[in-house]
């Protein structure tokens, strides 16, 4: 656990450096941008916030000085599965305005298991680091240890997932052929 130091006098809580308080605003930000893409009743606008949701994901990497996951994130998240997600909606000729389907009736049982997810992730983070400090301007991780832990251990769930992605950009392509058959 090289990087993580016992939390001393001169650095505490009270006291935030300016990384800890961008973390803080850019959290705000991204967690704002996810409540919108879930509770947005337009399907192109809900993408568009999980983009800003996405992308604030990705700025907490980058604050936590973990780059090359910044990028994946970018690369992977914001730029393919959002892309995906746009041409899925636009194939298969999704309403770009405000969709009565979108609306499943089930908002407050979604709302209380999303608090106790919340309020369960939370918990387990703070129990897990109350007593360490994690030294933000030492880089834990280079690029060569996170490719050689992705590439080795993850490339089965990797692979597994592009193969899922692929198969719905094929299922969205097939659902709008058959419509324009029909007619």
């Amino acid at each position: 656990m090289s990087g993580l130091v016992s939390l001393s006098a001169e650095q505490g809580f009270l006291s935030p450096t300016g990384v800890e308080i961008a973390f803080l605003l850019v959290g705000l930000v991204t967690l704002g941008g996810a409540v919108l893409a879930v509770t947005s009743r337009q399907l192109v606008h809900a993408a568009l916030w999980l983009v800003v949701a996405l992308g604030g994901v990705a700025v907490l990497y980058l604050l936590l000085t973990a780059e090359f996951i910044a990028w994946v994130q970018v690369l992977i998240y914001v730029g393919s599965v959002v892309v995906l997600l746009l041409f899925g909606l636009m194939l298969t000729k999704a309403p770009i305005g405000p969709s009565p389907d979108a609306d499943s009736g089930n908002r407050w049982v979604a709302l209380a298991v999303a608090l106790a997810t919340a309020a369960t992730l939370v918990t387990v983070v703070v129990d897990a680091f109350r007593t360490a400090w994690i030294d933000l301007d030492v880089p834990q991780g280079s690029t060569e240890i996170v490719g050689r832990s992705l590439f080795r251990h993850w490339v089965l769930p990797f692979e597994a997932l592009s193969l899922l992605l692929l198969a719905a950009l094929v299922g969205a392509i097939v659902l709008s052929r058959r419509k324009k058959e029909r007619r």
